[in-house]
């Protein structure tokens, strides 16, 4: 597997692998390999004495039960969730009942309805958080201490967990270890993961850990370069723009050339959002009231 995370030590349940990776990191991926989550999520478990367990994961049946049995006996006091996508956060009900223990996130999803109709397919609509973290707050047991970091964008309740021990964060989906997250309005923002982004520049931790693809050591340069990346983007936009291509749907197989043609959908909605950032910086005006995606846009 290529990019995999070294580990001490491996405890093995039917196909999953409990990996040690530090002293107090160990992570089970669940079996959900896709386009968009690399591998699988990455579910990590934090500490020995009183455990936290970051992003349960998906309900997929044999995940659970492997999260279960490989770490049966132990205290499993805290469940953390960066975001309310149905790869990271619906394992928490089942969890929390097994184990008893309690649930900590931003808060519900964000881009749950308008108009009565549920526009993100991709969220967990049911999750909402025991304790509700903001930004700067304080998570702490016998042998942990983590700070709670708001970082919008991907999802307006998107939080990163800095572990203090390890001068380390979990990015769940703001910063990927093989791919730039989607930013899908509505609840998507571009203008809000940028500076989310930023907001990690100002920060000296050594070591990213992801939940989709392998850990980030040279961190301030790879969010620099995804920085770099989303004002390509947007350059990218205004050439398209400029040679006559008014849509964005004739301008994502434009922008996306490499792409697999089954993700322009979701190529799409990015694209989206760095429009809609276009318009609200002034640079390109809409055909529409406000921006939608089928809207045709211009430059000013």
């Amino acid at each position: 597997m290529s990019g995999k995370i070294p580990f001490k030590q491996e405890h093995k349940f039917e196909y999953a692998t409990l990996e040690e990776i530090t002293p107090l990191i160990r992570r089970v991926t669940a079996r959900n390999p896709s386009g968009f989550t690399f591998y699988g999520t990455g579910t990590y478990i934090i500490g020995k004495k009183d455990v936290a367990v970051i992003d349960p994961g998906p309900i997929i049946e044999e995940h659970v039960e492997a999260l279960k049995k490989l770490l049966q006996g132990e205290n499993i006091t805290h469940i953390l969730i960066t975001h309310t996508h149905i790869d990271h956060s619906p394992a928490a009900a089942p969890l929390k009942k097994f184990w008893g223990s309690k649930t900590y996130g931003y808060g519900p999803h964000g881009g749950a309805l308008q108009k009565g109709e549920n526009l993100e397919a991709g969220g967990d609509m049911e999750f909402v958080p025991d304790v509700f973290c903001n930004d700067g707050d304080l998570i702490s047991a016998a042998d942990w201490n983590i700070e709670c970091i708001h970082t919008p964008g991907h999802t307006s309740n998107h939080l990163c967990f800095a572990l203090m021990e390890e001068n380390s964060i979990f990015t769940g989906d703001h910063v990927m270890g093989w791919s730039t997250s989607v930013i899908g309005p509505p609840d998507g923002n571009m203008t809000d993961y940028i500076k989310s982004l930023e907001k990690l520049l100002t920060r000296e931790e050594s070591v990213y850990w992801p939940t989709h693809g392998p850990k980030v050591t040279d961190t301030h340069n790879y969010v620099k370069a995804f920085i770099r990346h989303r004002i390509e983007r947007e350059e990218q936009i205004i050439h398209c723009l400029e040679t006559g291509q008014h849509l964005i749907a004739d301008m994502v197989p434009i922008m996306y050339a490499e792409t697999d043609p089954s993700l322009y959908s979701a190529a799409g909605r990015s694209a989206f959002a760095a429009m809609i950032r276009l318009v609200e910086t002034g640079k390109v005006r809409c055909s529409t009231k406000s921006p939608e995606i089928y809207s045709e846009y211009y430059l000013v």
